[in-house]
């Protein structure tokens, strides 16, 4: 069982990173950061004659390595009361992965995986993060990707996460869930 953590923060180091780092402490996961790359935003072409078009960016890139894993960890700051902005565009894309011809089984591909979706926000995040954990549900639930959890922290300045003693409480026993 190999692990792929989606890193949607844009601050290195940030509330995010930390709380998701006490999650995987100890465990091999390969570790994406989406703030170091470029993912240009969906052109919708569904309904052109000519069909979505490649746009030149790491996107496709960052599909390959997420694919061959079989537990994806979605780690995004709360941002405005959702995921972040480069978060949204990777998934956004996926209406353009599903109907390209390089990637032809990507749906069934995605849907044998198991998700959890870790995320730190600042304005009571237990209850306002929670629109957010029901938009991923909605979007594993459409890829057929199994749901395993989430976790919501509370934190605004560098290391707040680490006064959260219930977020770091789930965070641990989500450690030993995924090296159970």
């Amino acid at each position: 069982m190999t692990i792929a953590i989606i890193y949607g923060g844009t601050r290195q180091n940030g509330n995010t990173e930390t709380l998701t780092e006490h999650a995987v402490q100890g465990i091999v996961a390969e570790k994406i950061y989406l703030r170091d790359h470029t993912i240009q935003p969906i052109v919708d072409m569904r309904h052109s004659e000519d069909g979505f078009q490649d746009r030149n960016d790491d996107y496709n890139s960052l599909i390959d390595r997420i694919l061959p894993h079989d537990i994806l960890i979605f780690a995004t700051p709360i941002y405005w009361y959702s995921m972040s902005g480069t978060m949204k565009n990777v998934i956004d894309r996926w209406s353009q992965t599903l109907r390209d011809p390089k990637y032809p089984d990507f749906k069934n591909k995605m849907a044998s995986k198991k998700a959890f979706v870790i995320a730190v926000g600042g304005d009571n995040p237990t209850i306002k993060g929670l629109p957010m954990i029901q938009q991923f549900q909605h979007i594993f639930d459409f890829m057929g990707i199994e749901f395993g959890g989430y976790i919501l922290g509370k934190g605004n300045k560098p290391e707040d996460v680490l006064q959260d003693k219930e977020a770091l409480f789930a965070a641990s026993q989500l450690n030993l869930q995924l090296k159970g």
